[in-house]
């Protein structure tokens, strides 16, 4: 694509920023968990069916997945997009400290509701050019429900929903601008449920097993398990149920939740068998019971070089982003609430060697990355995982993802610190209330 058909599309981006700035905030106030995104999934499909596209509601078994299809043929160009929160991340707009709406409710602390609409003005803007130059294609948006463990795109990609896709196009809202090429890991979930017998734990104690104490020789050992792992690899755990809240009583049921990470799935896989034996011990030792019941699951990351070059090149051609005093203002209040060391890693987290437009040296001073990260032309090591990964595979190579800023450096995902903020002054950028994020992939 040429630059002129870039600045076309990036000023269409601009008119319809407004409206798409509302829209954001709308799905920001819904904050609807993994698969239950029911009105934030309908108010996207319906602005795409205000804008001249078709949609298809309920896709791949998933009520709140949906596919929009604009044009016809071939070039089919996908973008993604994702609009789930996140449980217990309720937070007051425009407020640089950790306040809740409402304690223990569900907020958006990873910018999906930014994600979501990005890449809907994106896919729009696309289409209207598109259609304006009587060029032949396809545009399509798919609203992928369930990113935040629920795996939404796999089962879609299961469901050979991206089968005719020629190449596709997401982002990610992130302290840094930029396109990021990283190998993330492949990652496993499983549950691991143990059941028991209840009986009073000073009268009885002798009668009753515990499935509590199962849980947490489970821990212990894979605590043990990590000096015997690849060091690339990653295993966490959240009990998800300790079986009751009465001290006395030997508990009867207990659950715990595993993620298994590994740069490959074989890997993940063989690391997976390891977990589970030592599950399996745990229960031989307190004569309980356990059910390994798998969850979900997601590839390691497909890169793409070339793709990602193009994406780099036009975000060049677009220029720098400014910032008024009022954006600075409320990143730099934002900022203080990190030490110096997690500003210093989130640079290093990003790879950040330097700026497109700037020979000024990143350090975490300016409260705002005020530039563009230059792209290395390869990839690297990230320890994350994401559900993205599968249409990567599907495609053999043709999805491309960059970083959006969206917040003060070095503000990581899942943090209350993404909170909502007001629209924007500058072209192809919306704000989460006072922190501009760039709207096109």
């Amino acid at each position: 694509m040429n630059h002129e058909a870039v600045m076309a599309i990036a000023e269409a981006i601009e008119v319809m920023k407004p409206d798409f700035t509302k829209l954001s905030d709308s799905i920001w106030d819904f904050a609807e968990l993994k698969f239950e995104e029911t009105r934030s999934s309908e108010v996207l499909a319906r602005a795409l069916e205000d804008n001249g596209f078709s949609v298809r509601r309920g896709v791949a078994g998933m009520d709140t997945a949906f596919v929009g299809d604009f044009g016809a043929g071939k070039p089919v160009i996908a973008f993604l997009g994702e609009f789930d929160a996140l449980a217990g991340m309720s937070q007051v707009a425009n407020v640089a400290a950790h306040e809740a709406m409402i304690d223990g409710a569900t907020g958006h602390g990873c910018g999906h509701n930014l994600l979501g609409v990005g890449s809907l003005m994106a896919a729009i803007a696309l289409a209207k050019y598109m259609k304006a130059n009587n060029l032949p294609g396809t545009v399509r948006y798919y609203g992928c429900p369930g990113e935040e463990g629920g795996s939404g795109k796999t089962f879609m990609v299961r469901a050979g929903l991206f089968d005719d896709v020629d190449t596709a196009l997401t982002w990610h809202p992130a302290p840094f601008n930029g396109v990021r090429s990283t190998n993330n890991l492949a990652v496993l979930e499983y549950y691991y449920r143990f059941k028991g017998i209840a009986a009073h734990a000073s009268n009885a104690a002798h009668l009753g097993r515990s499935a509590l104490d199962a849980v947490e020789l489970m821990n212990v050992g894979v605590n043990f398990l990590r000096e015997h792992m690849p060091q690339d690899c990653r295993v966490h755990y959240a009990i998800t149920d300790a079986g009751g809240k009465a001290a006395n009583v030997v508990q009867a049921r207990a659950e715990v939740l595993y993620l298994i990470r590994a740069p490959e799935m074989p890997q993940a896989l063989d690391l997976a068998r390891r977990v589970e034996k030592v599950a399996r011990g745990a229960a031989m030792m307190t004569e309980t019971e356990v059910e390994v019941a798998f969850d979900t699951a997601s590839t390691s990351l497909l890169p793409n070089i070339t793709l990602e070059t193009a994406m780099h090149e036009h975000m060049v051609a677009l220029g720098p982003i400014a910032f008024d005093e009022a954006d600075l203002a409320f990143a730099r209040s934002i900022q203080k609430t990190f030490t110096e060391e997690a500003i210093r890693s989130s640079i290093r987290l990003y790879q950040i060697k330097g700026d497109v437009f700037s020979n000024t040296r990143i350090d975490g001073s300016t409260p705002m990355h005020m530039g563009l990260r230059e792209f290395e032309g390869q990839s690297h090591f990230r320890a994350g995982s994401m559900s993205v990964t599968s249409a990567g595979w599907c495609l053999r190579r043709s999805a491309g993802r960059l970083l959006g800023r969206s917040a003060p450096i070095p503000i990581p995902g899942r943090s209350w610190r993404r909170g909502k903020v007001r629209p924007p002054t500058r072209r192809c950028h919306m704000r989460q209330r006072r922190l501009r994020q760039p709207g096109s992939p």
